[in-house]
């Protein structure tokens, strides 16, 4: 395992731990919903008998519990290895189990988003690819961000970003028949729908410091940068470097929106402050007004406050071999 310490470069280190001589064992939790030409469960049970480990524990999500009963079902009976196959609301949920246990944890994309493996350059049009990469993949560790929402004593975690504000209210109002029809283009009808509005009234925390005011349409929280579409919303963020970016966004007038996909596109530099970066381990956000929270995607309602903490080092993955982006992760493989 890497150093924890936020400094530390992690390297990759072997696929499969010494076990011994005992069999090793995958489990499979899977959203039954999400519709897909590819037989995932056999796919898991086909290179699970190739790789000499028994035969897969699967289980299902249900409505009611989408990833965490399962997640701890499987920690429970000891498998090696944890593959989330579903969005990416199934993957928030089987990570935030999964986070400093030391178990594994590998991703079959089968949603809209798939926010986490277009940052990992896991196929996300490609199951089999994915399964593939699950087994023989390379390891690493990387960091989950720990949120706090309106100062509620357990915490969510999110892998890729989470937001309150114009983002959250983006996610809340996408129409599942559109997603069924155009895939991710939903939420750019959303998104549209949605940029008639007023800022709010909002102090900001970093590591600590002294608190800052502005009047803003979102705030989001970054631990790697890319969105749908192949939009990098957080220029150079790494999801291993022990450091989470703060993204504001401030448009002004009619053509503030502009201004905002300017810098967006210029990677945030300039000094326009419509749209402004923090980089921190820390950060507390408070509104003078409820608005929509999203945590990778998912919606959880309205809030006033958002706490954010990075766990460095927390979760164990497997993603595809090969050379990685430098803005995904801090040292690419050759």
């Amino acid at each position: 395992m890497p150093d924890a310490s936020p400094e530390a470069t992690p390297d990759a280190v072997p696929a499969v731990p010494d076990t011994g001589s005992r069999s090793r064992r995958a489990a499979l939790i899977i959203n039954p919903i999400k519709v897909t030409t590819v037989d995932v469960q056999g796919a898991v049970q086909r290179i699970s008998a190739e790789e000499g480990w028994e035969d897969p524990l699967v289980i299902e999500t249900t409505e009611d519990d989408p990833g965490h009963g399962q997640a701890q079902e499987a920690l429970d009976a000891g498998v090696d290895l944890v593959i989330a196959a579903g969005g990416d609301g199934t993957v928030r949920c089987v990570a935030e189990e999964l986070a400093g246990t030391g178990t594994m944890m590998a991703l079959v994309p089968l949603g809209t988003g798939n926010l986490l493996a277009r940052n990992l350059d896991i196929a996300v049009d490609d199951p089999d690819a994915a399964v593939e990469a699950a087994f023989r993949g390379t390891e690493r560790t990387i960091d989950v961000v720990h949120v706090t929402v309106d100062r509620a004593q357990d915490a969510h975690v999110f892998l890729v970003m989470a937001g309150i504000g114009y983002d959250a209210a983006i996610m809340s109002d996408t129409r599942d028949d559109l997603k069924d029809k155009v895939g991710w283009l939903a939420y750019v009808d959303a998104g549209i729908r949605n940029l008639p509005g007023r800022p709010a009234r909002t102090t900001i925390s970093v590591d600590g410091g002294r608190s800052f005011e502005r009047r803003l349409r979102s705030v989001m929280g970054g631990n790697c940068g890319k969105i749908m579409g192949g939009l990098e919303i957080f220029p150079g963020a790494k999801i291993d470097d022990g450091l989470m970016d703060l993204m504001t966004l401030a448009p002004r007038g009619k053509l503030g929106w502009l201004a905002v996909a300017g810098k967006l596109f210029t990677r945030g530099k300039g000094k326009d402050p419509s749209l402004e970066y923090f980089q921190c381990r820390t950060a507390e956000v408070t509104l003078h007004e409820p608005l929509e929270v999203q945590l990778d995607g998912d919606p959880l309602g309205k809030a006033t406050h958002m706490a954010f903490e990075v766990k460095p080092d927390s979760l164990r993955l497997r993603m595809p071999l090969g050379y990685k982006d430098p803005a995904v992760v801090s040292e690419p493989l050759p």
